[in-house]
């Protein structure tokens, strides 16, 4: 991790005059040449370390997963299996293609070791992901796809938004995430809400049933946003319970700028969803709400605040079966994912095999 902070992080940082989203193209550029080259498999021995469990049905190498965002069309994943990932969400992806919204949209707050990002679902779409998937080779990890509304689909029309998107993709998932917490798309949080949310959920999980016929459906998950209180988090649970969802993705980015570093509370003003270090307390609490509130029944993964194992560790021990990197992985580069699965192998951290 040294390495790459002190050579090949200032490098990143100083592209197109530093846009953080330069950056970002670039290396899913080099990490879709990476993959293709022939030597991709033998790059993942040496960065790949052995943690394996299984969580709602599906046996992951190792606990440290790819978060949604960072490669939202799927165009790098042999790249990030070489870089050892246990598995891997792309997305969030749309039924409608569409470009997001006005750039500059992704900020670095360096000495608070975040971002911010009001990027709003800029994809290509959920019929370009599943061409793109059909001939996708095969990944030594789990995929995930996680689905959002499209933007120009009004709030009362979502379902079928959402449907659509997971009919035309499920055939290449291994699992799905029900995004209804970015703050970047209008409206959509409000999905979160308890009859919506059911409305929601026992249209998706019905259509993966119908879609699995006589087999196991793929497990649905749902990704909530940190800044719900504790009621509204129980409530979800309630309806996850009810439609039998697989799992919970605590957490989405945050509305809040708690815990920012003085040298970026002018950043901070920016408009977008937080991530990164200052939200490492949140996520931990409601990581550990869910876990308890669900008596351990509903699979957590956690994201947020992952800037170094330790942190991994934590979320953990509070509940979490697997953990997904984004900001940290930015910040503190590639030996974060073995980093981690060395971690929680060392100190047995998490509840075991759900």
């Amino acid at each position: 991790m040294q390495l790459y902070s002190r050579f090949l992080r200032p490098v990143l940082f100083r592209l197109g005059s530093g846009d953080a989203e330069v950056a970002h193209h670039r290396t899913i550029d080099a990490l879709r040449l990476v993959g293709a080259a022939p030597g991709a498999s033998t790059l993942r021995r040496l960065f790949a370390e052995d943690a394996p469990r299984t969580v709602f049905g599906l046996r992951f190498p190792n606990p440290v997963g790819l978060a949604a965002g960072m490669d939202k069309n799927g165009v790098a994943l042999p790249g990030w299996a070489a870089l050892g990932f246990g598995h891997v969400e792309v997305g969030t992806v749309t039924w409608h293609a569409q470009p997001g919204n006005p750039r500059p949209r992704l900020y670095r707050l360096p000495a608070s070791q975040a971002l911010i990002n009001r990027m709003g679902f800029n994809n290509d779409g959920a019929r370009a992901l599943a061409a793109r998937l059909r001939t996708a080779p095969v990944l030594p990890m789990p995929l995930g796809i996680s689905i959002g509304k499209s933007k120009i689909t009004p709030v009362e029309n979502a379902v079928a938004d959402y449907r659509a998107s997971l009919v035309e993709l499920y055939p290449y998932g291994d699992y799905f995430a029900v995004n209804v917490s970015s703050p970047n798309t209008p409206g959509l949080r409000g999905l979160q809400d308890r009859g919506l949310l059911d409305e929601l959920l026992a249209e998706l999980t019905g259509e993966a049933t119908r879609l699995a016929y006589r087999g196991v459906p793929k497990p649905i998950l749902v990704k909530i946003a940190p800044d719900l209180d504790d009621a509204a988090i129980g409530e979800v649970i309630e309806v996850c319970a009810t439609r039998s969802v697989a799992g919970i993705i605590a957490t989405n980015t945050t509305l809040s700028r708690d815990g920012l570093a003085p040298a970026d509370v002018a950043t901070g003003a920016e408009q977008g969803g937080l991530s990164g270090r200052p939200l490492a307390r949140r996520a931990l609490e409601v990581v550990s709400f869910v876990h308890r509130e669900s008596a351990g029944t509903l699979p957590v993964i956690g994201v947020g605040g992952i800037g170094a194992p330790e942190d991994a560790v934590r979320l953990m021990d509070a509940g979490a079966s697997l953990v997904q990197v984004y900001t940290g992985f930015i910040y503190a580069g590639p030996g974060l994912v073995r980093g981690i699965s060395r971690a929680v192998r060392a100190t047995g951290a998490a509840p075991g095999d759900r």
